[in-house]
């Protein structure tokens, strides 16, 4: 069999080279659900908070136990590995029927709260027909939140997230091509919730973007911005004495931030909760005019983002 033979020191490089792809655990779900349950202690938004600890919760119940699924085109993603697309491409996999099934998984396991307003949102769910349903996610995806209720939002995220997330699981993470400069996910082709510091191993002092879809994470190297990929000026705003871990790289060149989750201050932090638990830091980059440049899609954005 005809291959390339590596001299030793191509072997030890090979061996020290981080991933480029990690997927999402698979219990991921609960341990954000446990997270946030902790962050909501004393929180300001401590009710939202357990509000979005069950959804997670429900999440993780979907994903241990799925509806049955058609399977993924394989000619279609064998051609998006080859040609280095995210072969779960949410833009188009989001116009097609299979992912309604865990959307209606999700609204089983989550069931019925006895919050008014939770329990009509989740109403106005069920009720919609599949073309409904599409194009409120859809809008989603893209960013256009002024096309469907704010009130849906997290519920159909949560039911978006765990779809792309099992599919994102049943991929061969070393079958993902490596680009420079990958602003989007390379598995679904999502912009990035946040970015995480990693602090052990050979992963120590890496910067991973976590995908706001299937939580799958991809190495970016740190000092660049992760929207218009500059490296001047940057700085790193954050709350003195914070204990969540999280700084915000500021760009002023474009003018955007990323949050960024920093687990040598915050060992047991995890990307969306942190997020959830900072939205003051969100507050403070608004008024100095900063945009954010990364969706969480258990958030309904306030104002025109």
């Amino acid at each position: 069999m005809a291959g390339t033979i590596l001299e030793p020191g191509q072997i030890e490089a090979a061996a020290s080279k981080p991933p480029f792809l990690n997927l999402p655990p698979r219990e991921l779900f609960i341990l954000r659900a446990e997270r946030l349950d902790k962050l909501a202690l004393d929180h300001p938004l401590g009710d939202y908070l357990r509000l979005l600890a069950g959804v997670c919760r429900a999440q993780q119940q979907v994903l241990d136990n799925p509806p049955t699924l058609p399977a993924l085109d394989a000619h279609r993603t064998r051609e998006c590995l080859t040609h280095g697309l995210p072969p779960l491409a949410a833009d188009t996999l989001v116009r097609e029927d299979a992912w309604l099934a865990m959307l209606d998984a999700w609204l089983d396991a989550f069931g019925t709260p006895d919050n008014p307003a939770v329990a009509a949102a989740l109403e106005q769910l069920r009720d919609a027909d599949a073309g409904q349903r599409k194009a409120w996610a859809v809008a989603l995806i893209s960013g256009q939140y002024d096309s469907l209720p704010a009130a849906l939002v997290p519920f159909l995220g949560a039911a978006l997230q765990v779809a792309w997330t099992h599919q994102a699981l049943s991929l061969d993470s070393t079958a993902v091509r490596e680009r420079e400069d990958q602003t989007h996910c390379p598995c679904c082709g999502a912009l990035p919730m946040a970015g995480v510091i990693r602090h052990r191993g050979q992963l120590n002092g890496l910067r991973y973007l976590v995908c706001s879809l299937c939580s799958s994470e991809w190495h970016y190297v740190r000092l660049k911005c992760s929207h218009c990929r500059s490296t001047k000026k940057l700085d790193y705003l954050h709350f003195e004495g914070s204990p969540h871990g999280v700084k915000a790289e500021v760009c002023p060149s474009c003018n955007g931030y990323l949050k960024q989750l920093y687990l040598e201050l915050a060992a047991d932090g995890e990307t969306l909760s942190a997020d959830l638990a900072t939205l003051d830091l969100d507050m403070l980059l608004a008024e100095q005019g900063f945009q954010r440049m990364a969706p969480n899609l258990l958030l309904a954005p306030g104002g025109e983002g």
